[in-house]
């Protein structure tokens, strides 16, 4: 009986031999075996592309050398893609005789041409850069060495690597980039050392799996927030940023794009988007309400030096309605990352959603406003006992409105919460 025939690759190629790389073809062979084939595209780089005639073919070219270089070290075959976002310079044709695949994308921005790149390649192993010369797509070689160790998701490091003078704008270096991935690193705990390095790989799954929908340069960070917060296996390496060669301003407004990576890092944050600025404000709010509440109507309230009248009871009130609506919207907005299934709860939301029943939040809600009311009518019986003279009681009556007010909140939310769980009283169903 004659042996099925085995494919011979490197030694590294048949040690990590990812997933879609050996396939079985339908073609019976003349001797009655099946025959093995290499997936003829194993690797996809992909170049967004936008008026890149002085530079897209160098790019195309190195990008090509780095696949060879992939092809020999690991046995992997691919292909280069330029996603043109509309270019009226003829960066196509340029593309097309280096030897790429062009993709027209017809939806503008940076993230909009990518994700037209990523949807149109097959490959198992998707690769990024930008088309204008500021990397070597021969570096990416380490990157795709890292996703088939099993890395999800490898980011280039510029940081780690080098600048090369006038590479990058002195702001973006010391200011601008460091203190986004700053902030990323303490919103996410993250240990990313540039995380918005033009340079990165992934796999097909990965990509599938994340669900990246931004059009913009924030499509960066999305992709960084959401591997962190899927808990995608990631991997980081040190690159070469080199002077920008298309001799025309680049197409990011540091200011503009910087803002729109920080609200985006911002929207997939919600514990610290809403849940500790409202923290903050229910701690003052109640503090603050209680001690008038406490030291009666007309009289001063010290706090060490400072002095507070009946006026700050409304201030108080304003601070508790505006917190607790605040972390209920953080409520809802952990709620959908869930049902998107790019967070995955942590044991106390788990905890909290568990117990957590539409029953509980009406009962809530209602005997919070019939205590709300009751007190109001205790203040209105009391003013009437006395022929309707002087209002003494103002800071009651507003903490008994706001009562009133956080019960309807309340109330009313439990309902949204359930819309959010796909309409079940039992929330953490939902999840």
């Amino acid at each position: 009986m004659l042996k099925e025939k085995m494919l011979t690759t490197s030694d590294f190629g048949r040690i990590f031999r990812p997933k879609g790389i050996v396939k079985t073809c339908d073609i019976k062979c003349s001797r009655g075996c099946e025959q093995m084939q290499i997936n003829p595209i194993s690797v996809a780089f992909v170049l967004p592309c936008l008026n890149e005639v002085r530079t897209i073919e160098w790019c195309v070219k190195r990008a090509l050398e780095a696949l060879d270089l992939i092809n020999q070290r690991f046995g992997l075959s691919g292909e280069v893609i330029v996603a043109d976002n509309g270019s009226t310079d003829g960066s196509q044709e340029v593309a097309r005789n280096a030897g790429a695949r062009v993709v027209p994308v017809s939806e503008k921005g940076y993230g909009a041409a990518l994700l037209g790149g990523f949807e149109f390649a097959k490959a198992d192993y998707l690769v990024m850069g930008d088309s204008d010369c500021s990397y070597d797509f021969v570096e990416a070689l380490p990157m795709v060495e890292k996703l088939l160790e099993g890395a999800d998701l490898c980011m280039g490091s510029r940081f780690a690597g080098e600048i090369k003078p006038g590479a990058m704008p002195w702001k973006n270096r010391y200011i601008g980039n460091p203190a986004l991935s700053g902030i990323l690193r303490f919103l996410f705990n993250t240990k990313i050392s540039d995380a918005h390095c033009g340079m990165r790989a992934l796999t097909r799954d990965a990509y599938d799996r994340l669900n990246l929908s931004s059009t913009g340069m924030e499509f960066a960070s999305e992709m960084v927030l959401k591997s962190v917060l899927m808990k995608l296996k990631m991997a980081e390496v040190p690159i070469t940023l080199s002077q920008d060669q298309r001799g025309r301003p680049p197409h990011l407004s540091p200011w503009r794009d910087g803002f729109r990576h920080l609200i985006y890092m911002l929207l997939l944050s919600p514990t610290w988007l809403f849940m500790a600025p409202a923290a903050l404000m229910f701690v003052v709010g109640s503090v603050l309400m209680a001690f008038l509440v406490a030291a009666g109507d007309s009289e001063i309230v010290w706090l060490g030096s400072l002095r507070f009248g009946d006026h700050w009871s409304i201030a108080a009130s304003a601070s508790l309605i505006i917190s607790l609506q605040t972390a209920l919207m953080g409520v809802y907005a952990l709620l959908n990352s869930y049902r998107e299934g790019f967070r995955q709860p942590g044991k106390w939301a788990m905890t909290f959603l568990g117990s957590s029943r539409l029953q509980y939040w009406l009962a809530a809600g209602m005997l919070l406003m019939a205590a709300g009311f009751s007190w109001a009518f205790w203040i209105a019986a009391d003013w009437a006992a006395s022929e309707f003279g002087s209002l003494d009681s103002m800071r009651a009556l507003i903490a008994a409105a706001t009562t009133i007010v956080i019960g309807s909140q309340i109330f009313f939310s439990g309902f949204l919460i359930s819309v959010f769980s796909g309409n079940r009283s039992r929330h953490g169903l939902g999840v």
